[in-house]
């Protein structure tokens, strides 16, 4: 995205917010929900229209894990590597979505801004273990072979939904 389009998004959020007590995470939240991550360009608009200095919203970015400065794909899998989900062999699952995507743990996202991947402490669904989530959405009883048929649906699905858009 470039920088007009940035500095529109985050001009119309801080619209949004006009007349509430400015929240500078629920922006920051709202700006990295349209735009996938918080680029440098949001950081100057927000601190230019409500004096807030950039080094205190860099500050809040990078103390909560959910901010990324840099951009995560369409589908955000987060593969659980807790104990319980690591004693049912979570690690294979991990190897085979990294495999699958051409990722490692240096490089957690697709060229083509499909796929992120995260492994996470915990996600809290133990009884389901090995779970991933993608986008939220829990995925249970995960084995490296469901891993991969799960990446080939939501990469046909990604497909159907460009050539949508192709035909408007």
């Amino acid at each position: 995205m470039d920088k007009t389009n940035v500095t529109q998004v985050v001009a119309d959020i801080l619209e949004e917010h006009k007349g509430s007590k400015l929240s500078v995470i629920a922006v920051l939240q709202d700006v990295q929900e349209a735009l996938r991550y918080l680029p440098r360009e949001a950081f100057e608009v927000i601190s230019k229209e409500t004096g807030i200095s950039m080094a205190k919203l860099y500050g809040v970015a990078t103390f909560y894990e959910n901010f990324s400065l840099t951009p995560k794909g369409k589908y955000i899998i987060k593969c659980c590597d807790g104990t319980a989900c690591h004693v049912r062999k979570s690690v294979p699952i991990i190897e085979a979505i990294r495999n699958e995507l051409g990722l490692s743990e240096d490089k957690d996202t697709t060229d083509d801004l499909l796929f992120t991947v995260e492994t996470v402490s915990c996600i809290g669904a133990c009884g389901l273990a090995p779970v991933i989530t993608v986008n939220d959405k829990v995925h249970p009883s995960m084995t490296p072979e469901k891993a991969v048929e799960l990446i080939s649906e939501l990469k046909e699905a990604a497909e159907k939904e460009e050539e949508v858009k192709a035909q408007l």
